[in-house]
C-alpha cells in the first residue's frame, strides 16, 4: 500500500474553502514560512506545523508551496511567490516571456484597449495583457480556477484592469471588446489532446469566435496540422530559448491571412512567408551544418534558411541544412563538421577514444537511437568535447561529428 504525502492525508472536502483559508492572515503567514521549504523534509515540516495550525490548512499550504516552486520556471520568483496556482494551472499556463510577447503584439496594433480572454485559466495571459496596459475580461468555467485568477490579479496589483468572471465562454458576448484571445483546453483525462476538434472548446468554435472580433488570437498546440489552420489566420510558432512553446493563430486587421511566421525568443527574431516556399535543394554534406530553430521547422520555413545561407538539405526528409561557407544566423545553430561516417557504433567509439572526447552532445533526426544509451556505450573519457549528429544523408543512416560555431 502506498503511503500518502502530507498534503494528501488531510485533503479538504471543499477546494474553494481550502483556497479561501490560504488567503487568511494565518494562511498567508504559513505560505511565507514555506517559501523555501525542502520538499524532501515535507513530512517533518507537516508534523511540526500541525501542532499549531489546522491539519487541512497545513496540507493546503504545503500543496500551494510546491506549486509555487514549480511555477518559478514559468513566472519567475518575483511573481510566482505572490501568485496562487492549481496543478493544472501550473502545467497549462503560458510562460511569462511568451505571454508578454503576445500581449505586446496586441498592444502594438493600436486601438486594442479591451480584450476578452476566454479560457483564462489561472490568469497568466490576462496578467500579461494588463501589464501591457490593456483592460481584460478573463473568463473560465471552473469556480476554483476563477478564484485563483482573481486572487492573482489582486496579488499583482492589476485588479483594476482585470475583471474575472465564472461562465461558459461560449455564452460570452465579445462584441464590446476590441479583441478576443482564446486558449482552449488541450488536455483531458488521458493527457494531451491532439485533435483540434477535441479541444474544449473545439478549434472550429474558437475560429468562429475569432472571425466575429475585430482582432483575435487563438493559442493552439505547436504540432497542429497545417491543413487545420484555415485560410483566414496568420499562423505563428513561438520558441523560447530554443524550445517551441506554442502556436498562435492571429485574425483581423494588422495580420496576414495565410502567412506562416516563426518567432524566436528572447531575441524576437522573426521569419515570415506569405506562401509555401519551393522545396529546397538536396546535396552532399558540406563543411558546415545548421540546425534550424524548432519554430522555423514547425512553420515550414526551413527553405528560407536554406536560401539565406546559400546551402542545401542533407536529405529531403531531414531538417538539417548544410553549406560550404559559414553563415551566422539567429534562426539556426551552426556547427563545423569534421567527420562523416556511416552509422557504426564501434567506429564512433574508436574515433571518440582516439580524440579523448569526454563530453559528447548527441543530436538526432531520423534516427531511433536514444542519446543516453549511445553515451553510455561510448564509455567517454578525456578532456575534449564533440557533437555527434545521428541522422540520414541521402537516405542512408549517417553520423556527422563536429563542433559548434562560435558566433561573432
Amino acid at each position: 500500500m502506498n503511503a500518502l504525502s502530507p498534503a494528501d492525508q488531510a485533503e479538504p472536502a471543499d477546494p474553494l474553502a481550502a483556497f479561501a483559508a490560504l488567503r487568511t492572515p494565518e494562511g498567508t503567514a504559513l505560505l511565507d514560512e514555506l517559501r523555501d521549504h525542502d520538499p524532501a523534509r515535507e513530512l517533518a515540516t507537516a508534523t511540526r506545523l500541525r501542532r499549531t495550525h489546522p491539519a487541512a490548512l497545513v496540507s493546503a499550504a504545503l500543496g500551494q508551496a510546491r506549486l509555487r516552486q514549480r511555477a518559478v520556471a514559468k513566472f519567475g520568483a518575483a511573481d510566482a511567490y505572490r501568485m496562487f496556482f492549481t496543478p493544472d494551472g501550473v502545467e497549462q499556463a503560458t510562460r511569462t516571456s511568451v505571454a508578454t510577447y503576445r500581449a505586446e503584439r496586441f498592444a502594438g496594433l493600436g486601438g486594442v484597449r479591451r480584450v476578452a480572454d476566454l479560457c483564462c485559466g489561472i490568469g497568466g495571459d490576462a496578467i500579461a495583457l494588463a501589464r501591457a496596459g490593456i483592460g481584460v475580461l478573463a473568463v473560465d468555467r471552473d469556480p476554483l480556477t476563477v478564484e485563483v485568477a482573481r486572487a492573482n490579479a489582486q496579488a499583482l496589483g492589476l485588479q483594476d484592469l482585470v475583471e474575472v468572471r465564472c461562465a461558459d465562454v461560449t455564452e460570452i458576448d465579445t462584441s464590446p471588446y476590441d479583441a478576443v484571445f482564446v486558449d482552449p483546453a488541450r488536455r483531458g483525462g488521458r493527457g494531451r489532446i491532439f485533435d483540434p476538434e477535441a479541444y474544449s472548446p473545439p478549434l472550429s468554435w474558437a475560429t468562429a469566435a475569432a472571425l466575429k472580433a475585430p482582432r483575435a488570437a487563438l493559442k493552439i498546440a505547436p504540432g497542429v496540422p497545417h491543413e487545420a489552420i484555415g485560410p483566414h489566420a496568420e499562423a505563428e510558432w513561438i520558441s523560447d530559448g530554443g524550445d517551441v512553446k506554442e502556436a498562435v493563430l492571429w485574425f483581423g486587421d494588422g495580420f496576414r491571412p495565410g502567412a506562416f511566421r516563426a518567432t524566436l525568443l528572447p531575441s524576437r527574431a522573426t521569419l515570415t512567408a506569405a506562401a509555401p516556399l519551393p522545396a529546397p535543394p538536396v546535396g552532399p554534406v558540406g563543411r558546415y551544418l545548421y540546425e534550424p530553430d524548432g519554430a522555423v521547422i514547425r512553420a515550414h520555413l526551413v527553405a528560407d534558411v536554406v536560401e539565406r545561407c546559400g546551402g542545401r538539405l542533407i536529405d529531403e526528409t531531414i531538417a538539417y541544412v548544410t553549406s560550404d561557407a559559414p553563415y551566422d544566423s539567429g534562426y539556426a545553430t551552426g556547427y563545423e563538421i569534421t567527420d562523416q561516417l556511416p552509422f557504426h557504433m564501434k567506429r564512433l567509439k574508436a574515433l571518440l577514444r582516439e580524440r579523448a572526447v569526454g563530453v559528447l552532445t548527441v543530436k538526432k533526426r531520423g534516427s531511433a537511437v536514444e542519446p543516453e544509451e549511445l553515451r553510455r556505450r561510448m564509455k567517454l573519457q578525456g578532456p575534449h568535447s564533440a557533437t555527434v549528429f545521428l541522422t540520414r544523408v541521402a537516405g542512408a543512416p549517417t553520423m556527422l561529428i563536429g563542433q559548434p560555431l562560435k558566433r561573432p
